[in-house]
């Protein structure tokens, strides 16, 4: 790896020359390979190295690096990195820069050349990110996986025509029936629909993420969405910072063709935003449907859903709720048909479970079948495993995006071909962060 033109082979031999012949012995060597500069919290070789410093371990009286943005590349971490060093009389030296803390003018070029780095870092980010948002205005496809319907040739995106009946699916029927989204995935998933795998996607079944997914993104249209979120700072926090959806953001005609028409778009739009909420409980809080989910419909075999029914008092005068087990199949929202219709009243179908386990506590083989269903566990074993492949990889992908990060910061800028390197590694570096969103909802789907 190369960093400011140097190996990490040839920077370290430069040091140990340099401690030679100021008589000085090396009694460590620390080196985060890969790691960015920009806080101390990503660099454990780093931290290692003054918690030694703190307790006293070797002695030491410096630190010797190449060059002050080896140190850090934020100003206020270096700072209060070297006082911690000093504090404990260890003072820092960069070869390269000639650059002795112990010494008044040292102090005050490391202030000085460590916010210079740190400028200089966050106008390499900007610049990084008007390119992209440029070539967004243009309509073309900003880097990462393609969506699904769609398949990525030469960087563009074509229609993928093994997927695409999938998507004009989804728009039909949240469009023209009262489906949402837990419905169709219902529906896709029922009527034999198989999701493709990509990505490392080893769930062949469409979850209502997917179908939300679908519906909100405006590339089936035709077109491009940049800036659905931002890298935001986390108030009172230095060096943290979060994803945070953006309620508006720049969409644009894009090059690609459309699976739908904007006004299929507009009306899906629509729907989401009366649909697409989540419904507040504001009466009767204290109840609770203790046993949704969980009977079953004498029709299809279903799952019953608790239902309430506000009714006014026959003689007038305040309102009253009145709780049913209804199957919520008949309407046939999810793809199911069934033609029971009858309610049952909440309060005589709990009375009667809970005699019933009052009088199945007292029995023996009771007992022994709940022994034995506490000792089974459901075996998630499978997806433990694909979930903790992908936890691997986000740290993988972790550490490639901080080396790009590490190669675009030490471009030369006198380099003829610095402008073609530059547009490569911009492209690597955001292709990165793609494919970690797309990883973080895998993550969460499963």
């Amino acid at each position: 790896m190369q960093v400011d033109g140097f190996s990490l082979d040839a920077q370290k031999e430069k040091l140990k020359k340099y401690a030679d012949y100021q008589d000085m012995v090396v009694v460590r060597e620390f080196s985060d390979e890969g790691k960015s500069g920009k806080n101390v919290d990503g660099r454990p070789q780093f931290k290692e190295m003054l918690e030694l410093i703190e307790a006293g371990t070797d002695d030491i009286d410096y630190v010797l690096v190449f060059k002050l943005s080896r140190f850090g590349r934020n100003a206020a971490d270096v700072l209060n990195s070297l006082q911690k060093m000093q504090d404990f009389g260890v003072n820092l030296i960069c070869v390269e820069d000639g650059i002795d803390s112990s010494k008044d003018a040292g102090k005050l070029m490391i202030s000085v050349l460590s916010a210079v780095a740190e400028i200089e870092r966050d106008n390499i980010l900007v610049q990084t990110m008007e390119g992209r948002k440029q070539k967004a205005r243009e309509g073309k496809w900003n880097g990462g996986f393609a969506p699904y319907g769609y398949k990525l040739v030469d960087g563009s995106l074509f229609i993928a025509e093994d997927e695409v009946e999938v998507i004009k699916i989804i728009y039909d029927k949240y469009i023209n029936t009262t489906m949402g989204v837990a419905a169709i995935a219902a529906f896709l998933n029922e009527s034999g629909y198989v999701k493709k795998k990509r990505q490392n996607n080893t769930i062949d079944g469409f979850a209502a993420s997917f179908v939300k997914g679908v519906i909100d993104n405006p590339v089936y249209c035709g077109k491009l969405a940049y800036g659905r979120r931002k890298t935001e700072k986390v108030q009172g926090k230095r060096n943290e910072f979060h994803v945070v959806k953006q309620d508006e953001f720049m969409v644009v005609d894009g090059e690609h063709e459309a699976i739908i028409s904007v006004e299929e778009w507009k009306a899906a739009q629509d729907k989401r935003k009366t649909t697409g909420v989540k419904r507040v409980k504001t009466h009767s809080l204290e109840h609770e449907h203790i046993l949704t989910g969980i009977l079953k419909c004498p029709g299809c075999g279903g799952n019953m859903y608790g239902n309430v029914n506000r009714k006014r008092h026959p003689k007038g005068g305040t309102y009253r709720d009145y709780f049913y087990y209804a199957c919520k199949h008949p309407t046939g929202t999810t793809g199911h048909k069934c033609d029971y219709h009858k309610q049952w009243g909440q309060d005589i179908v709990n009375d009667a479970v809970a005699e019933l386990i009052k009088k199945m506590v007292t029995s023996s083989d009771f007992e022994k079948g709940i022994r034995e269903k506490i000792a089974a566990r459901v075996d998630t074993s499978e997806l433990e495993q694909e979930l903790d492949g992908l936890k691997k990889k986000m740290r993988q992908l972790e550490v490639s995006k901080d080396k790009i990060a590490i190669q675009m910061d030490n471009l030369d800028v006198t380099d003829s071909m610095y402008e073609k390197k530059y547009d490569d590694l911009q492209k690597r570096f955001y292709d990165k962060y793609d494919e970690m969103a797309l990883t973080e909802n895998h993550m969460d789907e499963i």
